[in-house]
């Protein structure tokens, strides 16, 4: 037989599981921005060239979610 949870321990749960999210995201961000950092440092890239590569991406990825979120029909 199965035990069924209390709200408040799934809450406890769920507060636990984003925290660990937030943890992990922090280290992900960090990690990206060293590695752009380096890149830059080496002269393999310029900021100009990754702010605009973000902006295209930015708006294509906009673009996507809209047409998802208004299915033309």
């Amino acid at each position: 037989m199965t035990k069924k949870s209390s709200p408040a321990w799934d809450f406890v749960q769920l507060n636990a599981a984003v925290a660990d999210l937030r943890r992990d995201q922090y280290r992900i961000l960090l990690t990206v921005g060293v590695l752009l950092d380096v890149l830059v440092e080496r002269g393999l890239i310029t900021r100009e060239e990754l702010e605009n590569r973000t902006s295209l991406l930015d708006d294509e990825l906009e673009t996507l979610i809209d047409a998802s979120l208004r299915p033309m029909g």
